[in-house]
């Protein structure tokens, strides 16, 4: 009995399994720890050439609002052709996005605008490299069993890339200058590109698409109309992202002027954020199969509200960096579950135009709430900001607990139906 229980436990890593998930994991790891170090060079560079919020939530904007207009034809684009060529191609326009910011800063003749230029770039590109990585993901795992566990690891490496990549980048600034952050995440590159090219996929069929690309949109949109367990978690993390997960972009702001402190602490503050996401991303992978992911939603939604809440006019910077790290795990299950639901639940051909409009909710309304968050925080404070945002999450998490307080009384509902039709078929 102990063995036969032993063979259906479901470890953490079961995803590892797979050769082409290793190698996509390995080398995306170092990318990303290379991805962040930028973001992280690029906010404060930013800050210090202007001094202003608004232009983080600019920066934030130039970045992100791409991946808005481009990620319908970027997930129509991962449906319509192969995605591991479209993975390859992305990563190495990538690379040539680093490789111009890094000669920009070395040259010494720059502004922010044109560091925003670059960042927009990036955008473009990252709305065709999301949906084609994210639905890449299914066919690198040989046993669609693990698909949930493969999507929680991955989520893993990104915050704890999230956890190393701000914490290096913030000697780097002050030991060394911006230069080599930028330098080395182009060199970062180099690792993903590679894992890519080692990897082993069937050889994809040739596909005659009917249909031309206004009409696969089309198609996409109607199938989320009907989809409407979809449709709700997509609208929920549409919401999270434009109200709430913009707080990120005013930790520069609690670093030089609310703990008076330099890029060290401005890289330990997005660092204890990464690791409490990373804690959060290796509870979901543990998690066994068949739990109740909506539930978990709905719940880690309160803890992330509760967490900003709490961090908001939490002065004492100890304490602080413990809400941080408590926000920062209730946020991860807005970005996995979601992502996780929709993988394993949409039609295979509808995956990668299902996962544009995750991208879409995700990528796309942040930038779009880093400029509402960064006029709003000169408004009434950035304190007084944040702990409106975790009030938002905290309304946001009963709505999570309301739909499915619905859906589990409509569910009741139709078994009653069910039961009584016989029993009136039995009677007449």
């Amino acid at each position: 009995m102990t063995e036969k229980k032993s063979k259906m436990k479901i470890t953490t890593f079961n995803a590892f399994k797979s050769r082409n998930y290793r190698l996509y994991i390995v080398g995306q790891s170092i990318s990303l720890i290379g991805t962040w170090m930028q973001k992280t060079a690029v906010s404060w560079v930013v800050y210090a050439l202007t001094h202003s919020k608004f232009m983080l939530g600019l920066s934030l904007f130039a970045s992100m609002f791409p991946a808005f207009i481009f990620s319908f034809i970027g997930g129509v684009t991962a449906d319509r052709y192969n995605r591991y060529r479209l993975l390859l191609i992305t990563q190495i326009a990538s690379m040539v996005q680093a490789v111009l910011l890094t000669l920009l800063i070395i040259s010494k003749h720059y502004n922010v605008w044109g560091i925003l230029a670059l960042s927009f770039m990036l955008g473009i590109i990252n709305a065709f490299d999301v949906p084609a990585r994210q639905s890449l993901v299914n066919e690198l795992i040989e046993d669609k069993r693990y698909l949930g566990n493969a999507l929680a690891l991955n989520s893993s490496m990104v915050n704890l890339s999230r956890l190393i990549g701000p914490a290096i980048a913030g000697i780097i600034l002050e030991k060394f200058g911006d230069v080599f952050c930028f330098g080395l995440n182009a060199i970062s590159f180099i690792a993903v590109i590679t894992s890519v090219l080692m990897m082993r996929l069937p050889k994809g069929r040739t596909v005659h698409h009917e249909k031309n690309i206004i009409q696969d949109l089309k198609d996409g949109w109607n199938y989320l109309k009907q989809q409407k367990s979809i449709r709700f978690i997509i609208s929920m993390l549409a919401l999270i992202s434009l109200f709430v997960l913009p707080f990120t972009t005013l930790m520069a702001v609690y670093a030089k002027d609310i703990f008076k402190g330099n890029a060290s602490t401005f890289g330990i503050i997005d660092s204890v954020i990464g690791l409490g996401a990373f804690g959060g991303a290796m509870f979901l992978a543990s998690l066994k199969p068949g739990s109740n992911l909506r539930k978990i939603l709905a719940i880690n939604t309160l803890v992330f509200g509760a967490g900003l809440v709490l961090f908001s006019h939490m002065y004492f910077y100890p304490l602080a960096l413990m809400c941080a790290m408590l926000a920062g795990f209730g946020m991860m299950s807005q970005i996995t579950i979601t992502n996780t639901l929709v993988q394993t639940t949409v039609d295979t051909k509808m995956r990668g135009r299902m996962i544009s409009f995750y991208a879409m909710a995700f990528f796309g309304m942040q930038p779009i709430g880093g400029l509402i968050v960064g006029s709003v925080s000169q408004i009434i404070g950035v304190p007084n900001t944040v702990l409106a945002e975790g009030c938002i999450a905290l309304f946001i998490g009963y709505l999570h607990f309301r739909f499915l307080k619905r859906n589990k009384l409509k569910a009741v509902d139709m078994n009653k139906a069910e039961t009584l039709q016989p029993v009136e078929a039995a009677a007449s």
